[in-house]
């Protein structure tokens, strides 16, 4: 087996200056990127702080007690968060996930909650606003959540296991106050929430069955995610790589499962919805999801743009460098200004790594011009 190795470099500040064009280019809500993909869910990370340790996302030997956050400075204000937001609406944005970190360590996370409920489309309708969490704070805030306007909420849960569980958040926390949190948030009202899993092949694969079988009929969405190469701290191998097809064929072992249909072009998720003792699909037991941008890749109608804490916007989850939108901001550029300056960085972008990534020979990797962003910095 490969040693495990972590680079110690951060690579935070790596963004290039968003530059106001000498023409303004008023918003269309129809931008289009080089390979025709529009700009429609925008993610926004308003932390770079997390609770938990675990190792394929902020591993403790690199976040430790010396690590440097950002100082509260550096973060985007809530009036900042949500002036962006109205401005990529009008470039065609219709959905906004904040994520961090974990979003809820963020003080007075309903207020932003509640500014960016009030934001609309150029054709008036309300944008879709979710978040994700670790569901550790979850209990206590989901009301207020509910009540600042939030439309949905994914839980980050990698097993049932408490042991296992607590191994992999490295920090031992129980999943007893996970669950407490979802049926906290069910209670609250927030509808249509989904669980979010994590399988690597030999940590955790094990709770693949295990988990499927709680959630099934519970109205929780249960997704697989593939163990991705995010960032250069979470020592990643492909050996450690459980391809959905295999979480798939586990699955099916044990509950049938019809394949669906996807509601939205641009979705993550391949659906396969629990079959009844007709063969079909039973809406009463729910689904699960599948998202493998290891070993499928879904680059081909990817329409999500990120903005991390301290307002640098990428246009790939792999990407080494983004572009500062907080200078901008904060320069006294008016609206007309920031709009015209997001278009042409979204117009010139042709990012598809995890497509390039597929076409190459096991374990190899396109060629970067630098480090790739970790995820804890601009959310998953």
């Amino acid at each position: 087996m490969a040693e495990r190795v972590i680079p110690l470099v951060d690579e935070r500040a790596a963004s290039r200056p968003a530059i106001v064009p000498p023409s303004p280019q008023t918003p269309t809500g129809l931008l289009q990127d080089q390979w025709g993909r529009p700009l429609r869910d925008l993610r926004i990370s308003v932390t770079d702080r997390c609770n938990f340790r675990c190792n394929y996302c902020m591993p403790k030997e690199v976040f430790d007690k010396n690590y440097q956050y950002l100082p509260h400075s550096s973060l985007l204000s809530f009036e900042e968060i949500t002036r962006l937001a109205r401005l990529f609406a009008a470039h065609g944005v219709r959905k906004i996930r904040l994520t961090g970190g974990e979003p809820l360590l963020r003080k007075n996370i309903e207020a932003l909650i509640e500014q960016l409920a009030a934001l609309r489309t150029p054709d008036g309708q309300p944008l879709e606003l979710t978040l994700t969490t670790n569901a550790t704070l979850l209990a206590r805030k989901a009301r207020a959540l509910k009540s600042a306007g939030l439309n949905r909420v994914t839980v980050s849960l990698d097993g049932l296991d408490d042991a296992v569980f607590r191994r992999m958040n490295d920090v031992d926390f129980p999943v007893a106050d996970v669950l407490a949190g979802i049926e906290a948030a069910q209670a609250a009202g927030l509808t249509g929430l989904k669980v979010n899993m994590v399988v690597k092949r030999g940590t955790n694969d094990d709770q693949i069955l295990p988990m499927a079988r709680y959630f099934r009929g519970t109205g929780v969405t249960l997704r697989f995610i593939e163990y991705m190469d995010v960032g250069a701290t979470n020592g990643w191998r492909m050996d450690e790589v459980l391809p959905s097809d295999e979480v798939i064929a586990r699955l099916r072992a044990e509950l049938p499962l019809i394949a669906l249909a996807p509601r939205t072009v641009g979705e993550t998720a391949v659906r396969w919805g629990y079959a009844g003792v007709d063969g079909l699909h039973d809406p009463a037991l729910g689904e699960v999801g599948v998202i493998s941008s290891v070993s499928h890749a879904f680059c081909g109608d990817c329409n999500r743009a990120r903005l991390s804490t301290e307002g640098q916007l990428y246009l790939c989850l792999f990407a080494s460098q983004g572009w500062d939108l907080r200078s901008l901001l904060r320069s006294g550029a008016n609206d007309a200004e920031i709009a015209s300056a997001i278009a042409p960085i979204w117009q010139q972008r042709d990012d598809r790594y995890s497509q390039l990534r597929s076409e190459m020979p096991p374990d190899a990797t396109p060629a970067h011009t630098g480090r790739r962003i970790e995820m804890s910095y601009i959310g998953g």
